[in-house]
């Protein structure tokens, strides 16, 4: 398929989210779609894919004028797009997920369930997933759920596939296998638009790149032409500078104290002491059990033995709310579960922890709210049409910044911030990194629970590396090197483990 979308526009009330941005797609190519959030990415795909209706501009495919696309006519044309946020029911099993809107009948009519089970199952295994296709998918894993819906985009016969930000939830093994299906996939023909913020990924996998940058079109080209840095610059129309400094061992007050902490099936007798102003990360491989560590640490995840205690005082992890009020505040993983509630606005969306832990009036004040959000959207650059919108009508990283916004706002003295630069743009994980430091500068405890390495490089004074739930290394700053760091997370120094055979930080 040849895809070219020429002098695309969109408006949403005065507001123009797209202004006559230009995009070409090669048959057999994997094109990278750069910019940072809100620059306009998700708009252009779902115009593409029929959700939205351009305001302005054509749609060609092989040549051919497409007029009036909607979802249904992209479908028919071999388009699918796999979002970044998960579109599947956690009520209805694996198959029944992949078939949604397009369940196979026999010939009485009736739902051709032995075929479906059947298909999906080969499908699940053509991506290397073991999965039973009868399983609810509610019982899985996000990363689990998100290989179900590349699986989606693939039973059915495509042409292009859209894929917006599809190795946010996946392990590093899960992505490399992405990476051979899309290879594959090429190599049959298809063409592929793959929307990232990680940039070794893009470099990794794409050949050619467009830029867009405030709904503009900025550049396009191919990746061998540019670096890491020049990217960058023209994401963000500036240069970055790294102003990366060497953390110092900490040796302030200790604020927390965890002892022996134990949730059975996950992780056991973890140790270690927080001190004040300082930023520990805690990393490791997929099923470590620092997840629910992050989880148990505020309270929102039952603990079977250990004590956590917060300047002396045992904190009731029974509590969410004594949790908070004990001066501690978390942005979870994956937002879309965990932390964005989308029937809310997105000023309310901001709000909620402080109307938990601060609010102590009879009534909500929209002034103070609207000032709450106005100091927070200076701090975090959040970019927002109407604030009384659902929170759903932003992009990815834009909620994730309100999400940081609601906990800034308690002014907590310990932060927990699990994975808090997921589907954040590069320039913005630059101004998290930024807060970080400047958080800990005001003598905040901040605990980020991270497995990329360069993020704990920048922002860590120290490090615990887990492996199969229990703290397996302590690595001071001018201990960190990725190398250390996977040692110790595949478990190397222990007896009876291959050192060879290590895997990659996932």
């Amino acid at each position: 398929m040849i895809l070219e979308m020429k002098n695309i526009s969109k408006y949403f009330g005065p507001v123009k989210a797209l202004d006559e941005v230009n995009f070409t797609v090669s048959e057999a190519e994997i094109h990278g779609l750069l910019g940072e959030n809100g620059a306009g990415k998700s708009t252009l795909m779902n115009i593409l894919g029929g959700a939205l209706a351009p305001s302005e501009g054509q749609i060609f495919i092989d040549g051919q004028l497409i007029e009036d696309m909607t979802i249904h006519k992209s479908n028919a044309l071999g388009i699918k797009f796999i979002h970044q946020e998960l579109n599947l029911v956690n009520d209805l099993m694996v198959y029944e997920n992949l078939f949604l809107g397009q369940e196979l009948t026999n010939r009485a009519g009736m739902l051709d369930r032995k075929t479906m089970v059947l298909r999906s199952k080969n499908v699940l295994e053509r991506i290397k997933v073991d999965i039973d296709p009868e399983e609810l998918v509610s019982t899985l894993e996000p990363s689990r759920k998100q290989l179900i819906e590349i699986a989606r985009a693939l039973l059915f016969d495509s042409k292009l596939i859209i894929m917006d930000e599809p190795t946010t939830a996946l392990t590093n093994k899960e992505i490399e296998i992405l990476f051979e299906i899309m290879r594959s996939l090429k190599s049959h023909g298809l063409s592929i638009i793959f929307i990232s913020h990680k940039m070794p990924e893009l470099f990794a996998i794409c050949e050619k790149y467009t830029i867009l940058r405030d709904g503009k079109f900025i550049d396009t080209g191919n990746f061998k032409d540019i670096d890491e840095q020049k990217a960058t610059n023209l994401l963000v129309g500036r240069s970055i500078v790294d102003n990366q400094q060497a953390k110092l061992k900490v040796t302030t007050p200790v604020v927390m104290k965890v002892s022996g902490l134990t949730s059975k099936g996950f992780f056991e007798d973890i140790n270690f002491e927080l001190r004040e102003g300082e930023v520990l990360a805690i990393t490791g491989l997929h099923g470590d059990g620092r997840g629910e560590l992050s989880e148990c640490l505020f309270g929102a995840r039952r603990v079977d033995a250990g004590t956590v205690t917060v300047h002396d005082k045992r904190l009731n992890l029974g509590n969410i709310r004594d949790v908070m009020r004990a001066g501690i505040g978390m942005v979870p993983r994956n937002r879309k579960e965990r932390s964005i509630i989308k029937d809310m606005s997105i000023l309310n969306n901001l709000s909620i922890a402080f109307f938990v832990a601060k609010h102590n009036k009879f009534f909500i004040d929209k002034k103070e709210e609207v000032e709450r959000f106005n100091r927070n959207q200076k701090i975090t650059d959040i970019r927002a049409g109407n604030i009384d919108d659902d929170i759903t009508s932003m992009s990815g990283g834009n909620q994730q910044k309100v999400i940081v916004s609601r906990w800034l706002e308690l002014d907590s003295n310990i932060y927990i911030l699990d994975n808090p630069t997921q589907g954040i743009d590069v320039g913005a994980k630059f101004e998290i990194y930024k807060l970080i430091g400047e958080l800990a500068s005001r003598g905040k405890s901040v605990i980020i629970f991270s497995s990329e390495f360069m993020e704990i490089y920048k922002v860590a004074n120290r490090c615990l590396v887990m492996y199969e739930g229990r703290v397996n290394a302590e690595l001071f700053h001018e201990q960190l090197t990725e190398l250390n760091v996977m040692y110790y997370a595949t478990g190397s120094n222990k007896e009876g483990i291959n050192a060879k055979n290590t895997k990659q930080l996932t």
